[in-house]
C-alpha cells in the first residue's frame, strides 16, 4: 500500500502522518509537542533512520543502568537497529521524518507517560 494522501494517526503526544507503507519499508512524519515524550521502547524487528526536520529533540538510548543521551536538532540523522532501548522528548516542537522496515505494530513498551499498556517484566 503507498497511499495517495497521508494517512494521520493521533497520539498523545502529537501524532504521525504516514506517508508510505510498502512490504519493503514505511515513511512517515512524526510530530512530538513540547514538553511530551515517546515511551521508553523498543522494536523486535523494526529497522528505523530518523532525520529532524525542525524543533529540539533529547534522544535517550539505553536504559537506566546505561544510557546515552544525545540533543539533536535540524538535520541531525540517528539509526536506530531493532533491540535498542530508545525514548524521544520534544525539548521545543519537534518534526522528523522516519524511515523504517514495515513493523509499524512492533513496539515494546517498558514505561509510558500516558497509561498504555507495557511489558510485564
Amino acid at each position: 500500500m503507498c497511499a495517495k494522501n497521508a494517512t494521520i494517526i493521533k497520539k498523545p503526544w502529537g501524532y504521525e502522518k504516514l506517508f508510505a507503507l510498502t512490504r519493503q519499508y514505511a515513511g512517515k512524519f512524526l510530530v512530538i509537542n513540547k514538553g511530551h515524550r515517546l515511551s521508553l521502547q523498543y522494536h523486535e524487528k523494526k529497522d528505523e533512520t530518523l532525520y529532524v526536520l525542525s524543533g529540539t529533540l533529547r534522544l535517550t538510548i539505553g536504559d537506566a543502568k546505561y544510557e546515552i543521551v544525545k540533543i539533536l536538532t535540524n538535520n541531525a540523522v540517528f539509526h536506530m537497529p531493532p533491540k535498542t532501548i530508545h525514548r524521544m522528548y520534544a525539548v521545543r516542537k519537534c518534526v522528523l521524518v522516519e524511515v523504517s522496515t514495515p513493523h509499524l505494530d512492533d513496539v515494546v513498551r517498558l514505561q509510558d507517560d500516558y497509561k498504555r499498556e507495557t511489558k510485564r517484566g
